[in-house]
């Protein structure tokens, strides 16, 4: 923030925001409707005051600086932005959406020369079903053992049951 220290104050705001998503897992109501009324009440003032103060700074900083590129994205997207207040399933920040494309820049460039097409496209589809079940808290290992295992007989018309999503591991 040295180039803008008043940014300081958007990062309260924000911090606000993560004070509220603490309270509700630590009264052991993340994700249920209790925890939506928490952010009506609380998140849903504190976004609006942080609207008002995006006003107020968007004229302050020049459209192109940091600060005023920041502004700018915040007001453009704020409907995005503050979808999560009306629903616990969505969290405030994009997280887990970030680190699950780290490993696809980082296998983007590690994989750079695969050496052919078809085996590029063989370990786009690796990466796609290992996040999937990384996403879904399924073990990626155990879920390819048994799907390589089976997959020759597993019926086609039963292949929604062996996806990732919804696989169980074997009894």
């Amino acid at each position: 923030m040295p180039y803008a220290p008043e940014a300081k104050i958007a990062h309260d705001f924000i911090r606000d925001v993560y004070v509220v998503e603490h309270d509700a897992i630590a009264a052991g109501v993340a994700g249920t409707d209790e925890h939506r009324r928490m952010r009506q009440a609380r998140t849903g003032s504190i976004m609006a005051r942080l609207m008002t103060w995006l006003e107020a700074q968007k004229h302050l900083h020049p459209p192109k600086s940091p600060m005023g590129s920041a502004v700018a994205y915040a007001l453009n997207h704020w409907t995005e932005l503050t979808l999560f207040i009306e629903n616990p399933g969505i969290p405030p920040d994009n997280n887990r959406s970030e680190s699950a494309l780290r490993v696809v820049a980082l296998g983007r460039k590690n994989f750079l020369f695969v050496g052919h097409e078809q085996d590029g496209q063989n370990l786009a589809d690796l990466y796609s079903r290992v996040a999937t079940c990384t996403a879904h808290g399924k073990d990626p290992l155990a879920y390819l053992t048994d799907i390589l295992g089976r997959i020759g007989s597993h019926p086609a018309a039963r292949l929604d049951e062996i996806l990732p999503q919804n696989w169980s591991p074997p009894a």
